[in-house]
């Protein structure tokens, strides 16, 4: 099979967002396909009593930084901690991203602690997001981190799985054991480049020096010795859209002799698709493997507006496949996290677990990148101002109202 093509980066599309942000994103026809219709209409409708997934999370890492830059968050008039809204309105995972050395202030495995702490006072499970890079890790970027280059193939796995190791026991020692981990973000096309970089011309596309460094970080989850039960383990790529490319690389995951638990996929109907194709792609993947499935990450935008002077990442109508039947709009965003809802009991074996939401706390204030701007702040599930938006209460366990 050739190698597939590889998806935009979220990081190379921030970087460039000021100078073409258009040209960078997919653009397929806003018209809705019948079979997106389709999905919407089986999918559980708003005002209706469900159970909904087991996994409602949030990704909340930029909290400190934008709570020390002044940001407070509220909803029907009350401010507090933003996990305690989300909580409140329904979330039950916080997932949580880990840098080795990155710029200043940005997500450490200290700051991951600090908010996991966080997370296990309001009531919520955690996701411990390592990235095993200083700065954004995705499918175009995987820079191995300053301080393990040089390292020959089998020390550098020495090194990820004595860190992985000890992240895991740093939170549990502070009395905030991860539920989960996943080794890697967004590995699509490797880790730790170059050593773990796949599809480098090589005849093995260097499948074997990859997979020796996923097996690495997997072995340190499983010996790290934590207080309760151990972290499920997830495998996190990003082809929420994509099943040829979904099975492409678990097949070749699992002939390597890996063992993990769930896997995870990032899921952005902008460059990912409509959500027919998760629901397909999730279908099959449920059958194939017999392994758990969490959408680990998606957005989606409650106005076209923004929010400070940095471009959005999404700021025209056709980058939404399904904008006819979600519109950019607090009720449209409330409606596609509702749909998304419903995919998951369409996921045969109870293998369909749930979602996370990627930065619904991340208003205007802390950039992408020192002295940048937010090219996300459309896509949160708090207006600009913090005040919480009616997309919320997709996080309910039961029903999910539409009355606003």
């Amino acid at each position: 099979m050739p190698t597939p093509p590889l998806p935009l980066a979220r990081r190379t599309l921030l970087a460039t967002a000021l100078a073409a942000p258009a040209a960078l994103l997919l653009a397929p026809s806003a018209l809705a396909s019948p079979v997106a219709t389709a999905v919407a209409a089986s999918a559980t409708p708003l005002g209706v009593d469900c159970v909904g997934p087991r996994v409602r999370g949030a990704d909340l890492s930029f909290t400190l930084q934008l709570e020390a830059a002044g940001a407070r968050w509220s909803a029907d008039g009350r401010t507090a901690p933003v996990e305690r809204l989300m909580h409140d309105a329904g979330a039950n995972w916080m997932r949580l991203r880990v840098w080795v050395d990155p710029p200043a202030g940005y997500s450490t495995l200290h700051s991951a602690v600090v908010l996991a702490r966080r997370a296990k006072r309001t009531g919520m499970k955690v996701l411990l997001d390592l990235h095993y890079s200083d700065f954004w890790a995705d499918p175009a970027h995987q820079a191995i981190p300053a301080a393990w280059v040089g390292q020959s193939l089998p020390q550098l796995a020495d090194t990820v799985r004595r860190y992985t190791r000890h992240a895991l026991e740093t939170l549990s020692e502070a009395g905030a054991p991860a539920d989960m981990v996943q080794i890697g973000n967004e590995i699509t096309s490797g880790m730790l480049w170059p050593s773990g970089q796949l599809y480098d011309g090589s005849a093995d596309q260097n499948w074997p020096g990859f997979t020796t460094l996923l097996g690495a970080g997997i072995e340190g989850a499983r010996t790290a010795e934590v207080s309760g039960r151990r972290p499920e383990v997830m495998v996190h790529i990003d082809r929420g859209g994509d099943n040829g490319g979904s099975r492409y690389f678990f097949d070749h995951v699992l002939a390597a002799g890996l063992d993990f638990d769930v896997i995870g996929q990032s899921y952005y109907p902008f460059w990912h698709g409509p959500l027919a194709d998760l629901q397909s792609n999730l279908v099959d993947l449920a059958g194939r493997y017999g392994k758990d499935l969490v959408v680990a990450e998606t957005a989606y935008p409650w106005t076209l507006a923004n929010g400070d002077d940095l471009t959005n990442i999404l700021n025209l109508l056709s980058q939404l496949p399904d904008a006819t039947i979600w519109p950019p709009t607090p009720k449209g965003q409330l409606a596609y996290f509702t749909a998304l809802r419903g995919v998951f009991g369409h996921v045969p074996g109870g293998h369909g677990l749930g979602f996370m939401s990627w930065e619904p706390e991340w208003i205007p204030g802390v950039g992408w990148t020192p002295g940048q701007g937010n090219p996300n702040d459309n896509l949160t599930l708090f207006d600009f101002h913090g005040r919480a938006l009616p997309g919320l209460r997709a996080f309910a366990a039961g029903r999910v109202g539409h009355d606003d």
